[in-house]
């Protein structure tokens, strides 16, 4: 645990894992910002954050137009990042490996929505392709379609890149112009009227802040409590596998939404990832320190379901395996952003629900015009505001894992 060099910050984020950081290093890109920034993460390692049990991947196909906004910046942002970044001969060169997202519908009503969903995408300058069960099945031989009355992919910036690359940058860069990063913990807030005035650290600190980010992921709505606010925010656990097979496919594997929920795709030349929610039932919160594998579910559940879309994966074997966390939005699955409306200098960037890190690079973005200006300068994300909370109304999204 260390301590900030100063007693007062212009921004102090709570949080310096992708969010945090995605915010704190768009701050310093911001020539119209000039103030102090200090982010205080509670652990060093980032072992347990959200961003560590990622699996990394991006998509176009959402059903509402901002979210498919926020992700055709994801992708340019990635493919650029040496340009973004000053062109630091330092920084690598990335792309993102693009065996797309397949959604698989096996009911009318689905396909239904696929197809709705398409009409959206198409108008955003996505690439989205709808299949029948035949075109599927040539295009990808290894698939069982028995069942599927639809299905919808995209090969146009989608499937997987490299997170961590573009986390360790944001880091390093914001360090080096200027962000203070601290391990250590934020314990209370000061409110006075409509400010939080000051946030206490674990080591006993009392920092002052002139506006505040909760970046904290599913400890969100821990640290709102500590300015007195409700937010709908909890830890819920997702496992993922890594799996090899007996017999590899001779082409990629798109990340498969099969109809049961579970997912599925390539992970390197001879490995694959599948990932997972516990059964609906035991889909509850969390505490934010559990990362306890279900070591049944992948027997009793994931392998049929993997085993009967692809029947030459009857023969597969975990390599690795893991339990991270969605920070759950409960109402609607989608981000809370922006200023609270009474204490107006705590700022929310929380409630990912699964799409943080390809959503990091527009909400970090977005954040900082926030800070900055008071308002948001590129895209326009006033629907993701904490109003829609207080309300109860939901942001539409049809295209949620």
């Amino acid at each position: 645990m260390n301590t900030p060099d100063k007693t007062h910050y212009d921004v102090v984020i709570i949080g310096g894992a992708m969010m945090g950081s995605s915010a704190a290093w768009f701050l310093t890109d911001n020539p119209d910002f000039d103030g102090s920034v200090l982010v205080v993460e509670m652990d060093r390692s980032y072992a347990n954050c959200s961003t560590a049990h990622t699996n990394s991947c991006m998509r176009q196909q959402f059903s509402n137009k901002l979210n498919v906004q926020i992700s055709q910046f994801a992708a340019d942002f990635v493919k650029n990042l040496r340009g973004y970044m000053g062109n630091d001969t330092r920084v690598p060169e990335l792309d993102i490996q693009n065996y797309g997202y397949m959604y698989l519908a096996d009911t009318d009503s689905f396909a239904d929505t696929l197809r709705e969903n398409q009409k959206v995408q198409l108008e955003m300058g996505a690439e989205t392709q709808l299949l029948n069960a035949e075109e599927i099945k040539a295009r990808y031989p290894f698939y069982d379609v028995y069942d599927i009355k639809l299905g919808s992919i995209n090969l146009k910036d989608e499937g997987y890149w490299d997170g961590g690359t573009v986390f360790d940058w944001w880091r390093r860069s914001a360090k080096d112009r200027g962000v203070e990063y601290v391990t250590n913990r934020v314990v209370a807030m000061d409110v006075q009227g409509s400010k939080v005035c000051s946030v206490t650290l674990e080591s006993g600190e009392v920092i002052g802040a002139g506006q505040v980010v909760n970046a904290s992921g599913p400890r969100g709505a821990l640290t709102a409590k500590m300015a007195g606010i409700a937010l709908p925010v909890e830890p819920r656990k997702r496992f993922t596998w890594i799996f090899s097979a007996e017999q590899p496919l001779d082409q990629d594997l798109p990340l498969t939404i099969d109809p049961s929920g579970v997912h599925f795709r390539q992970d390197g030349p001879k490995t694959y990832l599948a990932g997972s929610p516990p059964d609906l039932e035991d889909d509850v919160a969390v505490d934010p320190s559990d990362f306890n594998m279900d070591h049944a579910r992948w027997e009793n559940h994931v392998w049929p379901i993997i085993a009967t879309r692809i029947p030459q994966f009857e023969a597969i074997k975990v390599v690795t395996e893991w339990a991270g966390h969605y920070a759950y939005n409960t109402l609607d699955q989608n981000a809370v952003l922006g200023a609270h409306p009474e204490i107006t200098n705590f700022i929310f960037l929380n409630g990912f629900s699964g799409h943080g890190l390809q959503q990091s690079p527009a909400m970090g973005r977005a954040t900082a015009e926030w800070l900055t200006y008071g308002s948001y300068r590129t895209l326009d994300m006033a629907p993701f505001g904490f109003e829609r909370i207080a309300e109860g109304r939901a942001f539409e999204e049809k295209a949620i894992i």
